[in-house]
This record gives C-alpha cells, structure tokens and sequence, in this order.
C-alpha cells in the first residue's frame, strides 16, 4: 500500500499511510498527517514504522514527545504499526514509554493491523 487510505474498523475511521511518504519527524510531519485526517474525517492515524524518524524512537531528541503533543491536542489518535521490539530491547525508557502509551486511549503501537482491529474493537 503506497498511498494513504481510508478505512473503517468496528465503526471508527482509520487514515492507514502508506509505507512511502514523508517521515514522521516532528511537530511539521505531525501536523500534516492531522490535516489529512481532518479532511477525511478520521478519528485515527496508523503510520507504519517504516514512515517513524529514528529520531522518534531516541526520547531524548523530544520528537516523539512533539508529534504525541500535536496528536494529543488534536485529538487525533495515533498508531505506530510494526515490529518495534528491537527498539524497545536497546532502551528502557522507550520500552516504558511503549507500555504506557498502550495502556491509554491516545497512542498506540501495534505490531501490525490485525492488532489495530482487535484493539479497536468494541470491549
């Protein structure tokens, strides 16, 4: 999937990216996926991991804590999708901030869609 689709899963809207497109990088990046959301009424962005700076996944460097602001104020929730366990072995800041954020409501990251569904679906 090169492009950015528009799906439904158990009745919320989901703008999945494609693989190519501009990285996820910051506040810039963040907000154009949010733009894009908005205009086709998503209540979810899913990036795939291969469209995540480096950068995202070093929490020091503050981009993730940038993009998750934007997402948070936006109120647009985000889903990291991909194998991210390598990452999250290599620091354990990275590995809590992963299971806090999958404990919530805003930020996700699932290791590929058939677990976006089941954590979409109703409970």
């Amino acid at each position: 999937m090169a492009a950015n689709d528009l799906l439904t899963t158990h009745g919320v809207a989901v703008l999945v990216c494609g693989e190519d497109g501009r990285k996820l990088s910051g506040g810039d990046t963040a907000l154009d996926l949010i733009g894009d959301a908005m205009g086709c009424h998503a209540e979810v962005v899913a990036v795939p991991v291969e469209r995540v700076a480096d950068e995202f996944f070093t929490l020091r460097s503050g981009v993730a804590g940038d993009v998750v602001q934007k997402f948070v104020t936006y109120r647009i929730r985000l889903v990291i999708v991909g194998d991210i366990a390598s990452r999250v072995a290599d620091s354990d800041a990275l590995r809590d901030f992963v299971r806090e954020a999958n404990r919530g409501t805003q930020v996700w990251f699932v290791t590929d869609r058939a677990a976006l569904e089941e954590r979409l679906a109703p409970a």
